[in-house]
């Protein structure tokens, strides 16, 4: 089946209620481990099944946010998916109240319990119509950017479609085009203030109820980390100020150099050639078959899974009209079926993006077959692992997409990815900031935001960008909005990246069966066991960063980037 046929039917909660309520009851009463099992087994199925249509209703609603079905089903999903969820934890409980629980754990692998565990804290039937309004607020804010409509060049543009303008060769289109980029964002100020406050004030009413004494456990406890609080994340920032940030402080100055500018202003920090930035040689389906031959080549379990991929049109890649902004990798469970959705615009992301999501689409595929719906991604920094790590390891296909600027593609990826890191923990340290502090105004946090910002990455110079300069970079970011604290994730896993790349210049048979196994597993480790899983050494350790930079200072100063 292509993905246009897969079918939709709105998922009935009374229905869903009974039949799982009547398993749950079984699986209480049952006389036996296996017997338990066959019940887990039959309340995971209600439970993909009820995931497969929500994945439905989210990726089709994205791709249009105007069809006006799906946007109907969205609203409705976005008001039972919590009660769906209060099902989930009926069954949570009872498996951690089960007699058999020491043999349950040989069978469904004790990551479920520690899931179970964590999410047991994070609901309660209080919270539920809280819940709905947290739903409803992300919504609004996905509708809202998607619905950007910037006339520049002669043309209507999304805000993707503006990004090859913001790395013009011309400095003057650059300007321009922020400039434009930025007018949206400041008419829509007092819009996305007020969705945001009002997220902050129900998320931290949320966990005021639950019991906690502000969001930041929740939200810790939402994103799944059993091995890790927010002081681990705390020395891992000192880290990165320290060892990562006066770096990348280097790379900038150099950056400058390169294009010819002393003082560079935001405009030009996408720019980093004169020659232009690397972009792929061809449109989308030029891409595409290219993909095609690499993941063939890659290994046979890419091979299988790009065809299949391809076979049923389980892409959505061009950027259109009224489509949501960014991209995203799901699955759909009923089918085994990885989805990716992005925004082609004629960038290098266009590459990058074939690679990052196909990573966390070939986990899925490879772990497709583990019985718990859990299971299907590990926690987002692991999940990250996966994406980030095969940018590295396609490495050698890049020339089919870059041909003679393939020397530039390197360069650039390699010292993008680690600019990014001091732009990843700003996000981070600024999630901390507004959740332990729920009652700060819409200005306060611009403050606090530019204050953060001016730490990690001090040559941000916004020139004469009055509203940019107040703090509202971070406006643009759907992850602030959507899935809090889901953000020092890319950085922790771009530091595991590093040491698959490493691995990759080495032998590139032991390290792609430790990339193999860590995909397998799926979402059945803890991030700190899928570390051991790959053979990786831990983001947290002062010296896995240090070794790191380290290697990627020498790749980097090694090559003549005046040249390119």
């Amino acid at each position: 089946m292509k993905f246009n046929d897969y079918e939709y039917k709105r998922p009935d909660y009374d229905e869903f209620k009974i039949r799982y309520q009547e398993f749950i009851g079984l699986f209480n009463e049952a006389e036996s481990a296996d017997e338990q099992y066959s019940y887990v087994q039959r309340i995971n199925e209600l439970d993909k099944e009820v995931e497969t249509m929500a994945t439905l209703v989210q990726v089709r609603n994205s791709i249009n946010t105007a069809d006006e079905f799906y946007d109907r089903e969205n609203e409705y999903i976005d008001m039972i998916s919590p009660k769906f969820h209060g099902l989930r934890v009926e069954f949570y409980k009872a498996l951690l109240n089960s007699r058999f629980k020491t043999e349950l754990k040989e069978m469904v692998k004790p990551q479920l319990f520690t899931i179970a565990e964590m999410e047991i804290k994070t609901y309660s039937d209080e919270v539920v119509p809280l819940l709905q309004e947290e739903n409803k607020l992300v919504s609004r804010y996905n509708k809202l950017i998607s619905s950007a409509k910037i006339n520049f060049d002669g043309k209507i543009l999304n805000l993707s479609q503006m990004q090859p303008y913001m790395e013009s060769k011309d400095r003057s289109v650059r300007k321009d085009a922020y400039d434009k980029w930025t007018v949206f964002f400041r008419e829509n100020e007092k819009e996305i203030d007020m969705i945001y406050d009002s997220m902050v004030k129900v998320r931290n009413e949320i966990a005021i109820k639950l019991g906690f004494k502000n969001f930041v456990e929740l939200g810790y406890l939402r994103m799944g980390r059993s091995d890790y609080n927010a002081d681990d994340v705390k020395k891992f920032r000192e880290n990165v100020l320290e060892y990562i940030v006066p770096f990348s402080n280097e790379l900038r100055e150099k950056q400058g150099k390169r294009i010819g500018i002393d003082k560079l202003k935001y405009y030009d920090l996408p720019l980093n050639f004169t020659s232009g930035n690397p972009v792929p040689k061809g449109n989308k389906e030029w891409i595409m078959e290219r993909a095609k031959k690499m993941y063939e080549e890659l290994s046979p379990e890419t091979s299988e899974f790009i065809n299949i991929m391809i076979e049923r049109d389980l892409f959505d890649l061009e950027t259109k009209p009224n489509k949501q902004s960014g991209g995203y990798c799901t699955f759909l469970h009923k089918y085994k079926s990885p989805f990716i959705f992005a925004n082609f615009n004629g960038t290098l992301d266009d590459v990058t993006v074939v690679t990052h999501e196909a990573g966390h689409a070939f986990q899925t595929y490879e772990s497709r077959f583990l019985d718990a719906p859990e299971y299907c991604f590990p926690t987002s920094e692991a999940c990250e692992i996966h994406s980030m790590s095969m940018e590295f390891i396609t490495w050698p296909w890049m020339e089919m997409f870059f041909e003679n600027d393939i020397e530039k593609f390197k360069f650039f990826h390699l010292s993008d990815s680690l600019l990014f890191i001091p732009y990843g923990v700003t996000v981070d340290e600024f999630q901390h900031a507004v959740y332990e502090h729920p009652d700060m105004t819409p200005d306060e946090r611009k403050q606090a935001w530019r204050d953060i910002e001016k730490k990690y990455t001090p040559y941000k110079d916004y020139d004469d960008n009055d509203f940019l300069n107040k703090g509202t970079m971070w406006f643009r970011q759907g992850h602030i909005f959507q899935q809090p604290f889901y953000y020092i994730d890319y950085t922790l896993a771009q530091i595991c990246a590093y040491q698959f790349w490493i691995k990759f210049n080495g032998d590139r048979k032991i390290a792609w069966n430790d990339y193999l196994n860590i995909c397998k597993v799926g979402g059945s480790q803890s991030f700190m066991q899928i570390l051991k899983t790959g053979n990786l050494n831990s983001p947290f350790r002062e010296e896995t960063i240090k070794s790191v930079s380290e290697e990627i200072k020498k790749y980097l100063n090694s090559i003549d980037d005046i040249s390119l």
